[in-house]
């Protein structure tokens, strides 16, 4: 069995407005007024020839403080170049969660992984196809570049296992959202995009009004605690700003799970 190497790619802290821009600040700052504060962490997972990107983060997309520079400079510091990611897996299709999959950073639309297989919801892509009219005029450009050049896999809704790589449709926090395991002997993961995005999220019975189905977020995000501790599953997540990647090593009725940092 190769050894396993899983890393969080970290972009940075932002202060997210109406506007949808992210404005970069530092880990501990808040956020500016009447805006979220959102980290950016992309996966990393080395698997013997297999190099995987669960999420592939912000590219240059979303604002001037975002650059595809990150993620390949995060790459680079792990020994890999752009042409040797193989797969990547989206947990969903909001912008800053598929944006580095392409780059303007010569002037014009490139493919940021060139030679990588993009597995995708093949209702969620359509969904945001059919929405185009309802994102910015770079968004839809983005779009179609993907839509016409990358090497696009599509996902039914069922069940679907590739390699290592488990992928289901949750729903919640979008309408065709999917949780992303990662299966290998005793390494296991789960990333849940925003459906379990932040440490926060542990403990906590709450409805997030920016959800597609709220309630749906919180029954899986409860199901997804427990498969975690008691199949000992780590736990990615996407937005947390200090340590996205940890275990759930102990529960008590009155204090919940016990967190153990990875990362």
């Amino acid at each position: 069995m190769s050894k396993v190497n899983v890393k969080p790619l970290y972009e940075g802290t932002f202060s997210v407005g109406l506007d949808k821009n992210f404005r970069r600040i530092n880990r501990e700052d808040p956020p500016n007024k009447g805006a979220l504060k959102l980290s950016v962490n992309p996966f990393l997972i080395q698997d013997g020839e297999k190099n995987i990107l669960f999420d592939v983060g912000l590219g240059d997309l979303l604002g001037e403080n975002t650059s595809i520079d990150t993620i390949l400079e995060n790459l680079a510091d792990e020994g890999i170049e752009d042409f040797e990611i193989t797969d990547i897996f989206a947990s969903h299709l909001h912008f800053d969660h598929i944006g580095g999959l392409a780059n303007r950073k010569n002037g014009y639309w490139e493919l940021t992984f060139p030679d990588a297989t993009i597995w995708i919801s093949k209702n969620g892509w359509e969904k945001l196809r059919e929405s185009l009219d309802k994102v910015s005029d770079d968004e839809k450009d983005f779009f179609n570049f993907i839509d016409s050049h990358a090497n696009l896999s599509f996902l039914d809704d069922d069940e679907k296992r590739v390699g290592h790589v488990r992928t289901k449709k949750i729903g919640g926090h979008t309408e065709f959202h999917r949780v992303l395991f990662y299966e290998n002997g005793e390494d296991r993961y789960i990333m849940a995009g925003d459906v379990l995005g932040r440490r926060s999220a542990i403990n906590r019975s709450f409805e997030a009004k920016f959800d597609f189905d709220p309630k749906q977020s919180l029954k899986v995000r409860n199901e997804l605690q427990e498969l975690a501790y008691e199949e000992n599953y780590a736990i990615m997540t996407y937005h947390e700003s200090d340590y996205p990647i940890f275990r759930l090593t102990d529960y008590n009725e009155k204090k919940g799970y016990k967190i153990e940092n990875l990362s």
